[in-house]
């Protein structure tokens, strides 16, 4: 979608958005050469705040080719923020409903019509507790091999330093740096030809990933931990803790002071 087309609720959304995202934080943008000119395109960002969409919006939107953003379905359902929503084409995702595919379609449908569709594969806020990216769905992937398409890794940093994840109370001041950095396409090629089968959707899914997350280490200036955080992995390991702590002990662990 070129600059020409970007519409009336897109340009009323920046006027909105823009001048306090100006006021509030300074930005350090790199990469938008890899935004590609024309064509469908995926983009694939870590998330780590609440209001890190407004921030890699803003990014984009400068280069002329803006997101169609994957979002919540609640978000469509009423109200001024519904109606942005809808008139800047978000896409609404039903999340363990019918019409969970529905979002799938609409991406796909998107990307071949020449547009952007920016996923946050993650899903939701990163839990990782040093704000790295967490092992993410297979959202994008799926996208990805079905349309062939470009898939632009981004990272960004500085929104969550002004309101980290599940915090309600922002600290703008001092002002905050934005920065977002994008990459060259990640190389999916060699998928191409295979059945889009769980396990060739985990590995796409982690080339994805760690994309994202060299550019975040290049932000960052530090090095992310070698295995993502699971969060069902870390659930799996508190409920097995909390199981061991509360089982009585066997006979096994048992002195002969205890039978005495």
């Amino acid at each position: 979608m070129s600059r020409r087309r970007i519409g009336f609720w897109y340009r009323l959304a920046a006027v909105i958005a823009k001048p306090p995202l100006v006021v509030l934080f300074k930005r350090d943008w790199r990469g938008m050469e890899h935004i590609p000119a024309d064509g469908g395109f995926i983009t694939a960002v870590n998330h780590n705040s609440h209001i890190d969409p407004f921030s890699y919006a803003h990014f984009q939107y400068n280069t002329g080719r803006v997101p169609r953003f994957l979002a919540k379905d609640g978000l469509f359902k009423g109200g001024f923020v519904a109606k942005v929503m809808k008139g800047t084409g978000q896409i609404p995702v039903y999340r363990e409903t019918s019409n969970a595919l529905d979002a799938f379609r609409a991406a796909v449908d998107a990307i071949e019509r020449g547009e952007c569709v920016a996923f946050y594969p993650e899903g939701t806020l990163t839990r990782d507790p040093d704000m790295w990216p967490m092992a993410a769905k297979s959202g994008a992937a799926r996208v990805a091999l079905k349309t062939k398409c470009p898939v632009v890794p981004v990272a960004q940093w500085g929104a969550n330093l002004a309101l980290p994840p599940y915090s309600k109370k922002p600290s703008f001041f001092p002002r905050k740096t934005l920065q977002v950095k994008a990459g060259a396409p990640v190389d999916l090629s060699r998928f191409y030809d295979k059945e889009p089968t769980a396990e060739v959707l985990r590995e796409v899914t982690e080339t994805i990933m760690a994309a994202i997350t060299e550019l975040l280490e290049e932000v960052r200036g530090e090095k992310a931990p070698e295995t993502p955080y699971d969060p069902r992995r870390a659930r799996r390991e508190q409920r097995r803790k909390a199981a061991g702590a509360t089982a009585p002990p066997s006979t096994a662990d048992s002195t002969p002071e205890d039978s005495k």
